[in-house]
């Protein structure tokens, strides 16, 4: 059973905050960032924000990493070469970011490091900083992509749309 305060915030808070918060420029300048990054490894990034939680999700108990996980299947970041996909999954009803790793990059970089990640997302996020948020934690998933996965001349395709998506 959900509880009444997260239904509540899924309801109302922020799904009228989403094109204020990402603007279309705002939206380019984190492709470009993805894009420029992604030349420096084989891994892919993804970044998907979602205002908020169907009704129907909350009270069936789903949660903000079980979304994401969906999010990381729907958006099939699982299905790159090497397995080093990386979705950062932000949902800005409960002020959640999750990160999902695929199997490649698990396998090297612990939960720890995503939460590091997240933590600083989210603090900046705090203080309403969500394009520098979002900028600063690409960056860091970026250098953990480039030490384990490093591209160094190898093939590199552009395996995923860069662009952020927005649910």
């Amino acid at each position: 059973m959900a509880r009444p305060g997260r239904l509540l915030r899924n309801l109302f808070a922020g799904w009228f905050q989403l094109g204020r918060r990402f603007p279309p420029g705002t939206l380019d300048e984190i492709a470009r960032a993805i894009a420029a990054g992604e030349r420096t490894h084989l891994g892919e990034v993804r970044l998907a924000v979602e205002s908020r939680l169907a009704p129907a999700a909350v009270l069936a108990g789903t949660s903000a990493r079980q979304r994401a996980e969906q999010v990381f299947a729907q958006l099939r970041v699982w299905d790159t070469e090497h397995n080093t996909g990386v979705l950062l999954y932000v949902l800005m009803a409960e002020h959640r970011i999750e990160i999902v790793a695929d199997r490649g990059i698990a396998r090297k970089v612990g939960q720890a490091a995503w939460d590091e990640i997240a933590a600083r997302m989210g603090g900046a996020f705090a203080q309403d900083r969500w394009r520098e948020g979002c900028l600063e934690g690409i960056g860091a998933v970026h250098a953990l992509l480039a030490r384990h996965f490093p591209a160094e001349g190898r093939d590199n395709p552009d395996e995923l749309p860069d662009r952020p998506v927005l649910l």
